[in-house]
């Protein structure tokens, strides 16, 4: 090896997901100050409509 240190693979998913979690709230956060200019806006949406078209749909049953 080149004597470079190997981050453990639980070590650097977490620390993805940190920051993907940290520019998810940016970006509701400018989303919800209406600071998106309206291409990105729409490009959300249809994003948004895609997954809920390709989601499972869920049945909800009394217990």
């Amino acid at each position: 090896m080149n004597g470079s240190p190997v981050i453990p693979r639980d070590q650097a998913i977490k620390a993805a997901r940190r920051v993907l979690d940290a520019a998810r709230h940016r970006r509701d956060a400018d989303r919800a100050a209406g600071r998106l200019s309206p291409d990105v806006e729409l490009i959300l949406r249809r994003l948004e409509r895609q997954q809920r078209q390709q989601a499972p749909a869920v049945e909800y049953r009394a217990a």
